[in-house]
Parts: C-alpha cells; sequence; structure tokens
C-alpha cells in the first residue's frame, strides 16, 4: 500500500496543443484525470514536479494543473534533466507516480529510467494519452516489464486513502466522483 509519505507526482508535457495530440485517450478525460488529481495532490499535501517540452512561446500548461513553474527540458526524460532529478531526488520519496502526454515518449523514457535507479513507479494510463493504441500498449509493456505499475487514478487514489470517513477521504472521494 502507498502513503502520503513514500510518493511524488509527475505531470509531464501536459501542455495546451501536446494534450489535443492524444490519440488514445481524448484530451476532455486527460484533463480531468489531471484535474482530480490537482485535488489529490492538494488533499494529501503531496510533492509534485511539473515537467514540459520547449516549445515557441513558453511551456503553455494546462489549467488543470496544480501550480508551479515547469521544468522544462531539453531531452525525452524528465530524468535527464539535472535541476529536475535533483527535485525529485532531494524529496526523499520512494514512488515516483507518472502521467503525461505522450506515453510512448516521456512517460516511458522517465519511468524506464527512474526505474534503472531504483525508484518505484507508478503509471496513471487515465491521465496519459499516447501517439496510437498499438504503441501506447507497447510503452505501457515495457514499463511493466521494467517492474513498474500500470494502474489509474481511482486505482492509485484508493491505494493511498483506504477510510472514505476522514475529512481527507472524503475529499478524495469527492474527487474521484468527478472522474465520471
Amino acid at each position: 500500500m502507498l502513503n502520503d509519505a513514500s510518493v511524488q507526482l509527475v505531470f509531464a508535457d501536459l501542455q495546451e496543443g501536446i494534450v489535443e495530440a492524444s490519440a488514445t485517450n481524448p484530451a476532455a478525460s486527460i484533463r480531468r484525470a489531471v484535474a482530480v488529481l490537482n485535488d489529490i495532490v492538494t488533499a494529501l499535501d503531496l510533492p509534485f514536479t511539473v515537467s514540459a517540452a520547449p516549445r515557441p512561446g513558453g511551456p503553455g500548461t494546462i489549467g488543470e494543473l496544480p501550480e508551479s513553474r515547469p521544468y522544462v527540458r531539453t531531452g525525452p526524460s524528465c530524468w535527464d534533466d539535472t535541476a529536475w532529478r535533483a527535485a525529485v531526488l532531494s524529496a526523499g520519496r520512494p514512488t515516483l507516480v507518472i502521467c503525461g502526454v505522450t506515453t510512448e515518449i516521456v512517460v516511458l523514457r522517465t519511468a524506464l529510467d527512474a526505474l534503472a535507479d531504483g525508484i518505484a513507479v507508478q503509471v496513471l494510463v487515465d491521465a496519459c494519452g499516447g501517439i496510437t493504441p498499438r504503441t501506447e500498449e507497447a510503452a505501457l509493456r515495457q514499463i511493466e516489464a521494467a517492474g513498474g505499475v500500470v494502474t489509474s487514478v481511482a486505482g492509485f487514489a484508493t491505494d493511498m486513502v483506504r477510510d472514505f470517513t476522514t475529512p481527507t477521504g472524503r475529499q478524495v472521494i469527492a474527487a474521484l466522483h468527478r472522474l465520471v
């Protein structure tokens, strides 16, 4: 079971124009899942990072993300960005929970690199978007073969919060109801 002392979230390339390019998960569904994750981050006071691909005119992240200055990286993996990796490692959390677009590029590369460095990884499929169903499925299989866990926002949240009668539990279940 996960707990709020062991997890940090990674929001990768959730940018205007990139989210809409997802061919495997509608942009509205990704945005809804990210908004729910934003509520979960707040309710559980979880650390998170926002990573962005370089784009003309700036990162242009979606409004559903938690408020944060994004790390703009130069390559396909967040792990390759020294400042981002230092921020993640300084939090001292052994599990990265990753979501973003595209699954076959930034999610895959970041997950595999973190796993290779001994960090546990969970990927939230309903907060990800891929290039094609076939290539996204191949990326998710690679992550699982390397030891990562592929799950959903609801699966992640209910692993973190097991009692919905507490004030925090009520916040989390209310957020999850917005997934439907």
